[in-house]
């Protein structure tokens, strides 16, 4: 090698020098920049001559692990959704309040089955009838707290929902425009570094949202899908928008159908111009915005669904009479039943049948239900729901309701008619093939005084709590909400004893009070799946002091094994977090090593140069 070659060759070395010691210098610099990734010198030998090599930078190395970046997006995406259902859950824990302390569900409901048990133990005086009408009005007034605090938190979901729709979009556009930036640039482009980073950054903000897959090509292009493929960032960003419904009630139900939705949806309008719903699709499993949408339209609706439960297995404990029907009369045999009377049968109101099925020694239960809106008829079923629940208009009268029963009853082999009045006969065809076990007709107590100690003491709003189905929903959705003490009761506590007036109830007749506190404490009764206590097939059943405990400890168990969750999650990320800055982040002493060594070999190359020089001079100095 020349002399010559050799000053070029320890040139080159010194810019390579200084090229990594810019990069040292950037490196120490971002060390605590959020997002930063250390960066390397790419260097390659050149031949120089016959003999040596010199050194040329190519440009510039991310020190990314990527196996180790993809697995903390999934975790980030798993521990935002995690994050976000523990803190919901456990505002909804505040919502109910610490059991046995004031102001708690559980202890309204106590106060007031104590105070209709003193009214029974004081022989119904005045002012026991006043504390337990009071009683009743804390209870239901709780019970429309705990509505709104359940709606509070949905329409803060959905307030979310917005927000994070727009954070998607933003992060989404930025990726979009970095991709276009990068589009001719190499990965090892020095400019390129800091625009990977940012597009870096900007998925991880949308990975908290939502989980995601990436995909970089060759050219430097990233592109972003959903879990399911749907593609968010491609050459151009999609578009999320969200109808945001605002403040939410307990009938708010996001519907797949637009026209039946009250709970806002998310669209993605794709770079071809097509437009995806989101929800529809399942487009979101982890991330903050897909536990946003569980908790919306999942748990704090069944949340909402068993407070609903509560307030309508209570009112209607104390209004329901069940009335056995009477044997169909012996002319008839072989054939055998029961006649029921439908006067005053109100909407909602049911006929209860008991059948056995002779060839499958199999017996069903079969709940007819009054639903004079054509509408929602026929009624649904879940699969295996015990009892089967049949929907019959009748505004048409008792032979259309006759004609509606034979077309839904009579495969079974029952029989229905009308023998008279608002006479209802149900019987068997008289072949052996069905026995009819028991029937009977369940009413809504509208009056005070009606004879029975029955009666309307909690309703919703001014009108009687029957459990009715119409187009606008079923009475049972949002009941906790606007359920009341009849305000004849309240302007009349006496009410509370007095449950007929000829002959009148005699002063000290603990009837009624004893009715209530039995039905309250004693009663057993059955409550829907939709609870997520039992299932169709096998519906929970039991006091309502202990439906309400279930579904209090279910919730309560649900926010620790939320918290819970969270924690672990929270151990996973931050573990991932640690491997990451161990791989990609700045190392403050590595950086200082590479430092001593770039100045030691700056040193080397300088001198090289120094010592190539005076060969020259001694060279020139021989010639002369």
């Amino acid at each position: 090698m020349s002399l010559g070659s050799s000053l070029a060759t320890a040139m080159t070395a010194l810019r390579a020098n200084q090229a990594a010691l810019s990069i040292v210098s950037s490196n120490v610099g971002n060390a605590q920049t959020p997002g930063y990734v250390s960066r390397t010198v790419n260097q390659v030998a050149e031949a120089t001559g016959d003999v040596g090599s010199s050194v040329r930078v190519t440009g510039v190395n991310r020190s990314l692990d990527q196996f180790v970046q993809s697995q903390l997006r999934s975790e980030t995406s798993g521990g935002a959704y995690a994050d976000q259902t523990a803190s919901v859950l456990t505002q909804l824990q505040s919502v109910y309040g610490t059991p046995g302390a004031a102001g708690s569900l559980e202890t309204a409901f106590s106060n007031f089955t104590t105070a209709l048990q003193s009214l029974s133990t004081t022989s119904g005086s005045a002012s026991t009838q006043i504390s337990a009408a009071r009683a009743a009005q804390s209870l239901a007034q709780q019970l429309n707290a705990t509505t709104q605090g359940i709606q509070t938190l949905r329409s803060n979901m959905e307030q979310d929902l917005n927000i994070s729709v727009g954070q998607a979009n933003a992060a989404m556009n930025q990726i979009a425009q970095l991709n276009t930036q990068l589009q001719s640039m190499t990965t090892n482009d020095p400019a390129a570094a800091n625009l990977m980073d940012q597009r870096d950054s900007a998925i991880d903000q949308l990975s908290k949202l939502m989980d995601v897959r990436v995909s970089t090509n060759g050219s430097n292009q990233t592109t972003i899908y959903t879990s399911n493929g749907v593609e968010l960032v491609g050459l151009q960003a999609s578009q999320l928008t969200f109808n945001s419904q605002g403040t939410l009630s307990a009938n708010s139900q996001w519907n797949a159908n637009p026209a039946q939705s009250s709970a806002g949806t998310i669209s993605c309008k794709l770079a071809n111009g097509s437009t995806i719903d989101m929800i529809a699709s399942n487009s979101f499993k982890s991330g903050q915005i897909a536990a946003d949408l569980t908790l919306r339209d999942t748990t704090l609706v069944q949340a909402q669904t068993q407070v609903d439960q509560l307030a309508a297995s209570m009112a209607s404990a104390l209004s329901d009479q069940t009335t056995a029907g009477t044997a169909a009369p012996a002319a008839l045999a072989p054939k055998a039943g029961f006649d029921l009377d439908l006067s005053n049968v109100l909407p909602g109101n049911t006929v209860n049948l008991t059948y056995t099925d002779a060839a499958t020694n199999t017996q069903h239960q079969v709940s007819i239900v009054r639903v004079d809106d054509p509408t929602v008829l026929p009624l649904s079923n879940a699969t295996g729901a015990n009892p089967q629940r049949i929907g019959i208009n009748f505004s048409g009268g008792m032979a259309s309701i006759v004609t509606q029963l034979n077309a839904a009853l009579g495969s079974a082999n029952l029989q229905f008619s009308n023998p008279s009045g608002s006479t209802l006969r149900v019987v068997d065809n008289g072949a052996a093939a069905t026995t009819v076990n028991a029937a009977s007709v369940t009413k809504t107590a509208t009056s005070l005084a009606n004879g029975s100690p029955q009666l309307p003491l909690f309703t919703d709003g001014a009108s009687p709590y029957t459990g009715s189905i119409s187009s606008a929903g079923t009475q049972f959705v949002g009941l906790a909400g606007r359920i009341t003490v009849n305000a004849a009761v309240l302007s009349d506590p006496s009410k509370l004893s007095v449950y007929n007036t000829s002959p009148a109830t005699q002063a000290g007749d603990t009837t009624r009070s004893d009715f209530l506190y039995n039905q309250l404490t004693s009663g057993t009764f059955s409550y829907s799946s939709a609870t997520g206590l039992g299932t169709p097939a096998s519906p929970f059943k039991g006091t309502l002091s202990s439906y309400m405990q279930q579904f209090l400890s279910q919730q309560s168990n649900a926010s620790t094994t939320a918290t819970q969750l969270q924690q672990g999650q929270d151990v996973v990320v931050n573990t991932l977090k640690q491997k990451m800055q161990s791989t990609s982040g700045v190392n403050i002493d590595t950086e200082m090593a590479n430092l001593i060594a770039l100045q030691n070999s700056y040193a080397a190359n300088a001198h090289v140069m120094s010592v190539v020089q005076s060969m020259m001079n001694t060279l020139l100095q021989a010639q002369v």
